[in-house]
C-alpha cells in the first residue's frame, strides 16, 4: 500500500534553458536545461526531505512534457494527477547568466500553454484530501482566469477538509491586467491560507503597510494563523499570533541566482512544520534553504537532501 500524501501542489512546469555565459540572452549561444516553476520547485524540495509529494498539472505531450515528467519522477513526485495533453504546448523559460548577484534576465514563452488550461473539474478532490497539506502560490494562479479557480477551490476544499494551507504570493505583476487586479487577487487567495509566506517588498505592495509586524498583522487581521516574512539577506520575520520575532539571514559567499529562494524558504517552513518542529526553528530552516539556493544557478540545485539537512543541524 502506498503511503499516504504529506503536500500536494498544483502548478506549471517550464522547461528552463539556462545561458552558459553571461551577457544578453540574444547574445548565447549554448543552455543547459533545468526543471522551473514556483510549485514544482517547492515540492522537488519537499520530496528531496523525504515528503511524499504530490503534483497535478498539464503538459504537452512533447518533448519538453515528457522531460519535465521525467525529471519529477526522478525526485520522487506523485505525478499521477499530471495530464499529459497531445493538443496543448508545455511552457519554456530562458534564463540568463548573470556574475553581479542581480537577478537575471528571464524570458518566458507561457501563453496559452497546457497548464494554463486546467479547469476546476481536473481537480480530483479524494487525492487532493489524502494529504496533510497544501501549498498554493500567486503564480499558478495568474496564468489564466481558470487556473485562479483551480487555485481558489482547491484551497477551499483543503481548509473544508481541516487540513492546512500555505500561500506563497510569488507576484508576476506581467500576467496581471493591473496591479490593482493582482492585489485584489493575491490577497484573496492569502485570506484562505493557513501560512503566508510574502516578501517584503510583496508585502508593502499587497497592503500598504511598511513593517514586517504591521505586513504580518493585516495578514492575521484576514485570518492567517501563521506569517513569515522573507526580509532576503536580513532574514525573516515571523508572527502566529502567540510568537512574534526575526530570524536573522545566513551567510552567502556569493550571489549566483536569487531565482528560487523563496521557494526555498517555503520548503524548509512547511517541512519543519509538519514534522512538528517548533516555529523559530521552522522559520531558520527556511532562512537556511532560501541562502544555500541563492549560491547556486538553477531554481533546485541548492535544495538540500534530507542527509543534508541533518549534517548541518536543520
Amino acid at each position: 500500500m502506498s503511503r499516504p500524501l504529506d503536500v500536494v501542489t498544483f502548478g506549471e512546469a517550464m522547461m528552463m534553458l539556462v545561458a552558459d555565459q553571461p551577457g544578453p540572452l540574444e547574445q548565447a549561444q549554448a543552455f543547459h536545461k533545468r526543471t522551473a516553476g514556483a510549485e514544482t520547485n517547492v515540492a522537488i524540495g519537499l520530496s528531496r526531505l523525504g515528503l511524499n509529494v504530490g503534483w497535478a498539472s498539464r503538459l504537452g505531450a512533447d518533448s519538453m512534457g515528457r522531460y519535465l515528467l521525467a525529471e519529477m519522477r526522478r525526485e520522487g513526485i506523485d505525478c499521477s494527477h499530471v495530464v499529459s495533453d497531445p493538443g496543448q504546448r508545455t511552457a519554456l523559460q530562458f534564463k540568463g547568466r548573470v556574475t553581479d548577484g542581480s537577478d537575471p534576465p528571464i524570458e518566458y514563452h507561457r501563453k496559452g500553454s497546457a497548464a494554463s488550461q486546467m479547469q476546476v473539474s481536473d481537480i480530483d478532490e479524494p487525492w487532493l484530501r489524502s494529504a496533510r497539506h497544501l501549498h498554493s502560490t500567486g503564480v499558478f494562479a495568474a496564468i489564466s482566469g481558470n487556473c485562479y479557480e483551480v487555485v481558489r477551490k482547491t484551497m477551499a476544499l483543503m481548509r473544508e477538509a481541516g487540513r492546512t494551507v500555505s500561500f506563497d504570493p510569488n507576484l508576476r505583476p506581467t500576467l496581471w491586467a493591473s496591479t490593482e487586479s493582482m492585489r485584489e487577487g493575491v490577497n484573496a487567495l492569502a485570506f484562505g491560507a493557513d501560512w503566508v509566506f510574502p516578501g517584503i517588498e510583496e508585502g508593502r505592495l499587497l497592503t500598504g503597510r511598511h513593517t514586517p509586524e504591521d505586513i504580518a498583522g493585516f495578514y492575521r487581521g484576514h485570518g492567517a494563523r501563521l506569517v513569515a516574512i522573507k526580509l532576503g539577506a536580513e532574514g525573516a520575520y515571523f508572527d502566529n499570533g502567540d510568537e512574534q520575532g526575526y530570524v536573522p539571514g545566513f551567510p552567502v559567499k556569493t550571489v549566483v541566482d536569487t531565482v528560487g529562494a523563496g521557494d526555498g524558504f517555503a520548503v524548509g517552513v512547511i517541512s519543519a512544520l509538519l514534522e512538528g518542529r517548533p516555529l523559530r526553528q521552522a522559520v531558520e530552516r527556511g532562512a537556511w534553504i532560501g541562502a544555500r539556493a541563492v549560491q547556486v544557478l538553477g531554481d533546485t540545485e541548492g535544495l538540500p537532501t534530507r542527509g543534508e539537512l541533518e549534517q548541518a543541524g536543520r
